[in-house]
């Protein structure tokens, strides 16, 4: 069983976000279980504060280090658990980042808030530190979420068709193919018809140019990494 926790100001959003759909699904088959630890619960001031000024100035507040070092100490996080850093800053999160992710017995997410963390959270307590794209967010809570449900649905028996990660866009450095279903037609555009051919050799062969030619078309950096062969690039 995968064990993933999250220090977080705000346990019950992450929660709510876990206790349906697929999360849900892998905590009842016992792949995942899923826990919360709030820095506020280990204030020692009256007024359980977490932030403070910036040492420098600069506009916003800091998270202090001791309350999230404190949350993290209640977890017992194993010395082969990944400590994730949720922060603009940190590496863009991918798909091999969830692949691996996947393979620890215990993975917890720091979500910081407020204008940032101490910079000694990332160099004393992370072993690693994500971000999910080029843009800022208010806290750490949603990236967390995102790269736990990527994690989750790589663990064995979560996803009913485990074959369906196969076609996942990112899955083997492309992006996904096209899908249909029913109906035919939608606002004047139908379905292609090798999809209706049942010849699967031309159906995979025409899944296969969909995802090297719309990789190459909207995401020519990944493009320039795939692992291609001969035939993917007769394709084009």
């Amino acid at each position: 069983m995968l064990r993933v926790d999250f220090v977080t100001l705000f346990p019950e959003m992450v929660m709510q976000a876990v206790s349906d759909s697929i999360m849900a699904r892998a905590v009842k088959s016992g792949a995942v279980k899923f826990g919360t630890s709030n820095p506020r619960e280990f204030t020692v001031d009256a007024h359980r504060s977490v932030d403070d000024t910036s040492y420098g100035g600069g506009p916003g507040m800091v998270m202090m280090a001791p309350p999230i070092a404190a949350a993290l100490d209640a977890l017992s996080p194993s010395p082969e658990a990944e400590i994730v850093l949720c922060d603009a800053s940190g590496e863009r999160f991918g798909q091999e980042a969830a692949r691996r992710l996947s393979t620890t017995p215990h993975v917890v997410f720091l979500c910081g808030h407020y204008g940032g963390v101490d910079e000694r959270v990332r160099t004393k307590l992370a072993t690693c530190a994500y971000s999910i794209g080029d843009y800022v967010v208010t806290g750490g809570e949603l990236p967390a979420l995102v790269m736990a449900d990527a994690v989750v649905r790589l663990l064995p028996g979560v996803l009913g068709d485990p074959a369906s990660r196969k076609a996942d866009s990112h899955s083997e450095g492309l992006l996904g193919y096209p899908l249909y279903t029913r109906p035919d037609e939608f606002m004047g555009e139908g379905v292609p018809d090798v999809l209706k051919s049942g010849n699967h050799a031309e159906i995979e062969r025409w899944r296969r140019k969909q995802q090297v030619q719309r990789t190459r078309s909207n995401r020519p950096d990944l493009f320039c990494r795939a692992g291609l062969s001969l035939g993917d690039l007769d394709l084009i």
